[in-house]
């Protein structure tokens, strides 16, 4: 695990570190705007301005990426910030709660631990901007709180994050892409593919070229494999076993109680109806569902939340054209899964119930501040056109002005 540990959590984090030093000077300058006619002679100009003290609330699966990231987002735009970790994943909070002691003033930046009853605390209290990354129904209770004095909020929440394979699509770099997304971190990953709709003419080689795959990256033991990890907890762990079907099961899901291990599991066969396709998966579990023509692929997830992320295998212009027009979700792919918001070079955020608000690079700093756009005039010379009293050649002129 130290690999995946380093890949997504660590190296992720030293990245927009990197990317927020080296770009910060120049997101921070003043931004002359053009002026317009009316305004004559004036000047016009933006600038970035700081929020005040942002509450930063951060989820277990990614417990330092998706809690230290959004610090540095906030301490970049010259925030103070306070930290709420996940007490689900408690090493890790301690081990942030000390990084931060070591570097920061506590007035600066200041970590507060616990669970619900800290959550619900620091919601009563009044802060200039929250960011918040986790499930819905948290996310709605948070933006109920800042509700009360009009905090701003980014709310990166989740949602059923489709997978498309079309029979142009490459079937062995697509098992490959997919593989990996689905299972990084045992699937528990917010942008992970949730499930998988393939065209049926290209299921079943599809599936041949998957399950190998899977076998090639984990062995045929997985969870004997020390890179394969495990369950947050057992709460978790029951809940995911309850959405397995073992008549449609067709390979994996096999299960290590006293470890919190689930092996890759991939379900046929699968229907809107079927119980693991109410709820964000958020494991190892693949639901496969078919279609006959892609835009049956599209009307399925029109007719659902909008997602976090969605997918597209296709070696098809036009069909990737009328995916990216007609479907909306917060961020996604064309030919392989999850690499979108590996970047800094792009926002990543969701839409309608998958959230609001983006982060990641510049995006993360324009998040942190405010825009304030301000007018300078200069008292050389001032139009008396818009001071009463108003009469029919000033009509004439203003209407030219206005228009």
């Amino acid at each position: 695990m130290q690999f995946t540990s380093y890949m997504c959590e660590v190296g992720l984090t030293l990245s927009e570190l990197s990317y927020q030093r080296k770009h910060l000077k120049r997101w921070a300058r003043l931004k002359y705007r053009g002026t317009d006619l009316t305004n004559f002679h004036g000047r016009s100009f933006s600038l970035r301005e700081l929020y005040g003290c942002v509450l930063v609330m951060s989820p277990w699966n990614y417990p330092f990426l998706l809690c230290v990231e959004p610090m540095i987002g906030a301490i970049a735009a010259g925030n103070c910030c306070v930290l709420k970790p996940s007490a689900y994943s408690p090493a890790t909070s301690a081990a942030i709660r000390e990084l931060v002691q070591e570097v920061f003033p506590q007035e600066y930046v200041a970590v507060v631990e616990g669970g619900r009853a800290e959550n619900s605390a620091l919601l009563e209290e009044r802060f200039d901007y929250i960011f918040f990354t986790g499930g819905v129904t948290v996310g709605k209770l948070v933006m109920e709180k800042a509700a009360a004095h009009l905090t701003p909020v980014t709310l990166e929440l989740g949602g059923k994050s489709p997978c498309i394979v079309d029979r142009t699509a490459d079937l062995k770099l697509a098992a490959a892409r997919i593989a990996f997304g689905k299972y990084l971190n045992c699937g528990q990953t917010c942008v992970a593919p949730d499930y998988l709709l393939i065209e049926g003419s290209v299921k079943e080689a599809f599936l041949e070229q998957f399950i190998r795959t899977v076998k090639r990256m984990y062995g045929e033991k997985p969870l004997e494999n020390g890179n394969y990890g495990k369950i947050v907890n057992r709460k978790h762990f029951d809940r995911l076993q309850g959405l397995m079907n073992p008549e449609k099961l067709i390979y994996g899901g096999e299960a290590d109680t006293e470890r919190l291990r689930i092996a890759p599991a991939v379900m046929d066969n699968v229907t809107g109806e079927d119980a693991v396709m109410q709820e964000e998966i958020f494991g190892p579990i693949l639901p496969v569902l078919t279609f006959d023509e892609i835009g049956q692929a599209f009307d399925f997830v029109r007719g659902r939340e909008k997602p976090l992320a969605a997918y597209l295998f296709t070696g098809n212009k036009n069909t990737e054209k009328r995916f990216l027009e007609t479907v909306s979700f917060g961020g996604g792919c064309v030919n392989d899964t999850i690499m979108h918001l590996a970047t800094s070079r792009m926002g990543f955020g969701g839409v309608g119930n998958s959230g609001m608000g983006s982060y990641h690079g510049r995006k993360i700093f324009e998040t942190f501040t405010h825009e304030k756009n301000v007018l300078k005039k200069y008292g050389w010379i001032d139009m008396p056109l818009r001071y009463q009293p108003y009469n029919g050649k000033k009509d004439r002129l203003i209407r030219m002005f206005l228009k």
